[in-house]
């Protein structure tokens, strides 16, 4: 069993960064492939981005790609997120996910590909 605990949502201007991390715990996750999606009030959760266990390979949705970024510390059994250039559209609660194994150079972009998901954290842009 693998737990998630997301980190580092909160309020920012529209244009801002914010950087969101997911520590597991309960087994490593370096033979994971990780993923961050997302929820906004009313809207069904959607893919952001995904990240094979090698870290070599990366997958975003069109919305965010050139201003999010995902990478893993494996030493720190950690996933971040990094948002620049945040937009009122990205208001949504941020949940971290994570495969139970795959090959290293595989990532996933469905949610039901997913065994293990964090309670999520939540990023509010103003406008």
């Amino acid at each position: 069993q693998v737990q998630l605990v997301e980190s580092g949502g909160g309020l920012v201007q529209a244009g801002g960064s914010l950087r969101l991390s997911c520590a597991a715990s309960g087994r490593t996750i370096s033979t994971s492939p990780m993923a961050w999606f997302r929820q906004a009030l009313g809207k069904e959760r959607e893919f952001v981005a995904a990240v094979s266990w090698s870290g070599s390979i990366t997958r975003y949705a069109d919305s965010v790609k050139g201003r999010f970024t995902i990478s893993r510390d494996s030493a720190k059994n950690t996933v971040y997120l990094q948002m620049n250039s945040l937009k009122p559209e990205d208001t949504a609660v941020y949940y971290c996910a994570a495969k139970d194994w795959a090959m290293q150079w595989i990532v996933f972009s469905t949610a039901r590909d997913y065994d293990y998901w964090g309670q999520g954290t939540q990023v509010t842009v103003s406008s």
